[in-house]
């Protein structure tokens, strides 16, 4: 009987590199499989250079991605870790309403500035990567503009100066 055992060990242990070795390949398929799925869920979407009037008369500028339908408002900047000073994301209502937006599978920090109809700034708050919280304005929005954490305090823009709405 122990030399039966040794004569199969070896296949066993060989059976056994080898399932081990599938399971890496299946592992490695399934992240290849999931980041081709989230790449085919971040659309690219169209960018605008859009001009911030500050209250001294200043203006300022930022290359915004313009997230204007149900999908790509709802995907806004989640799983991306790059996000250059300078850029941001626009995301454009057909309403006015009051704007609740959180940080569900977003890993960058960023500053997010609720805006009227008119283009004027309502609010401008800092949030904190992958939180759940929300977000919520203090009155009726038709726009919100996400840019790097702290990008509009060292652009020195605040609540009242304005979106020029040119587009």
């Amino acid at each position: 009987m122990s030399a039966f055992t040794s004569f199969v060990r070896p296949d066993f242990r060989r059976a056994r590199l080898l399932n081990i070795k599938r399971a890496a390949v299946c592992v490695i398929l399934l992240s290849l499989i999931s980041c081709s799925v989230l790449s085919a869920r971040t659309p690219k979407l169209p960018v605008r250079l859009l001009t911030i009037k500050t209250a001294s008369g200043k203006t300022v500028s930022v290359n915004a991605e313009i997230a204007d339908t149900e999908q790509t408002r709802a995907n806004g900047f989640m799983f991306r870790k790059n996000i250059p000073d300078g850029t941001g994301m626009l995301f454009v209502y057909q309403h006015d309403l009051i704007m609740n937006f959180w940080m569900k599978n977003t890993p960058t920090p960023l500053s997010i500035a609720y805006i009227d109809s008119a283009g004027r700034i309502k609010d401008i708050f800092d949030m904190t990567p992958y939180s759940l919280a929300d977000v919520t304005s203090t009155g009726y929005c038709r726009y919100a503009l996400e840019v790097p954490q702290g990008w509009f305090k060292r652009s020195g823009i605040s609540k009242g100066d304005v979106l020029v709405l040119d587009f």
